[in-house]
């Protein structure tokens, strides 16, 4: 009899032999190969997950400190237009103190060259006094030589005391 595939006893046993073989071979080589790579694959997503994690930590707290860094940011630019505003403030009390002190010294001033003006009149009027003496006693001086009676000396030192009273004080 002609087989087609020549299955014998022998090719089918040798068959199911193979078969067993390959399936045992297989169970120890998924225990060998299969559960190491399961279990390093494993390790790896829980490493993967764990570092999302992190990096999810990390981002929440570089978000907390950038919230407090502009915070901190916001209160620093309040501080600043504070110390500026006390600057601002103190510079003006320090114009109005100066003004204050350089009106004061103004009226110090014109009150002390009005003092010296006063002083200069006070002087110069001393001085014309002193000159209308020194004609006065001249004149009386060529009155006496020229051997006037003392009513006409007394007229002429009267009338030469109010001609030049007159004319000095009114000139001022």
């Amino acid at each position: 009899m002609t087989r087609l595939f020549n299955l014998d006893f022998q090719l089918l046993h040798d068959a199911v032999l193979l078969g067993i073989s390959v399936f045992f071979l297989c169970l120890i080589l998924s225990y060998l190969l299969f559960e190491p790579a399961k279990k390093l694959l494993a390790e790896r997503k829980e490493r993967i997950a764990t570092d999302i994690a992190t990096a999810a930590g990390d981002k929440e707290k570089a978000a907390s400190l950038r919230a407090e860094y502009e915070a901190k940011l916001a209160s620093a630019e309040k501080e600043v237009e504070q110390i500026l505003g006390e600057a601002r403030k103190k510079g003006l009390e320090n114009q109005a103190r100066i003004e204050s002190e350089a009106k004061d010294e103004a009226a110090r001033i014109i009150a002390r060259a009005n003092e010296e003006a006063e002083l200069t009149k006070k002087r110069v009027e001393d001085e014309v006094k002193q000159q209308m003496i020194a004609v006065a006693a001249l004149m009386a001086q060529k009155v006496v030589s020229a051997n006037i009676d003392v009513t006409i000396q007394e007229s002429l030192v009267d009338e030469t005391l109010k001609e030049m009273g007159n004319a000095t004080w009114q000139s001022r």
